[in-house]
């Protein structure tokens, strides 16, 4: 059995520790309503867009925007954007991203697909990295607060090669923000842009060849307009809907972590403090079984 002075310093170096985690789940409960709200407003404006699109999405637009370019076969260049966290102490959050990362990587290269892969965050960069990964982008800058700008940025490009059938798919790597304590990876995928298909309940509006099958309203200006002006907000959109949900399910993952963390703590503290109660007994008694021997050694 360890000695009692021992105890005494496992017990406060196992209290530091939990005042620490304590401490760290509170912040990110904090950082976490706020990234929640940010996932919440993000939303309704992704559904509205999308909406739109899908209303007035035609096979025939295809020809006018290069954005709707639909690849025939098998891609030969794929783009992977893995939105990772900079921070880690959030259990296996990081891990499983950076696992279904490479799924992907392995999915396409087995079929000899030519796959880039872009990294966003700190931790994705520093793994493969470690394993000897060739990046084509890497952006540590953006952190737990990710705003339009930062999705422009990082779509712009991926945008551009795509118009110029430099890519055939862009694919995202992110965490979806489920509720605190589900936040799953999962795969979007940004190009080739896929509008789902309308609905029965739509009728007929435009003349001539150019007729697209969309709810019954007037459009002013033409659907074609309408349609150039929203892709790009579309894709940008859906972009920072990831890095959202991303920083959101990071504080989500590391306030579960901190509070196992500090609740394994506790069951630590209480399982040391019986030990050393025990201990503590067993030295009182020894030294009090020593001194009425002596005592009756004095009376002999």
């Amino acid at each position: 059995m360890a000695k009692p002075r021992e105890l005494r310093r496992r017990i406060r170096s196992v209290e530091n520790t939990r005042q620490i985690t304590k401490t760290m789940e509170m912040v990110a409960t904090s950082r976490l309503k706020r990234a929640q709200d940010r996932v919440v407003a993000a939303r309704p404006y992704a559904a509205a867009l999308t909406e739109v699109l899908t209303n007035l999405y035609a096979p025939e637009l295809t020809e006018k925007f290069p954005l709707l370019r639909q690849p025939s076969g098998e891609p030969s260049r794929v783009a992977v954007v893995l939105v990772t966290s900079n921070r880690g102490l959030c259990g296996a959050f990081n891990g499983n991203l950076i696992r279904k990362a490479r799924e992907r990587l392995e999915h396409f290269e087995t079929r000899g697909v030519e796959v880039e892969l872009h990294a966003v965050g700190r931790k994705g960069i520093r793994y493969f990295k470690y394993v000897g990964r060739q990046l084509a982008l890497e952006r540590d800058d953006i952190g737990d607060r990710p705003a339009a700008h930062h999705a422009a940025g990082l779509m712009g490009p991926l945008m551009e090669r795509f118009e110029a059938a430099q890519l055939d798919r862009v694919e995202v790597v992110f965490a979806r923000f489920n509720s605190a304590v589900s936040t799953p990876p999962e795969v979007l995928s940004i190009f080739p842009v896929e509008p789902q298909e309308v609905g029965p309940a739509s009728t007929k509006a435009g003349t001539g060849s150019g007729q697209r099958s969309v709810p019954n309203f007037i459009l002013r200006p033409s659907a074609e307009e309408i349609v150039g002006a929203i892709l790009p907000l579309y894709v940008r959109n859906a972009m920072y809907r990831a890095l959202v949900e991303t920083a959101a399910s990071e504080h989500g993952a590391r306030r579960t972590a901190m509070k196992n963390a500090t609740d394994n703590a506790g069951e630590m503290l209480d399982k040391l403090r019986r030990t050393y109660n025990r201990a503590r007994q067993g030295q009182i008694t020894q030294e009090i079984a020593e001194i009425v021997g002596g005592a009756e050694a004095l009376k002999g």
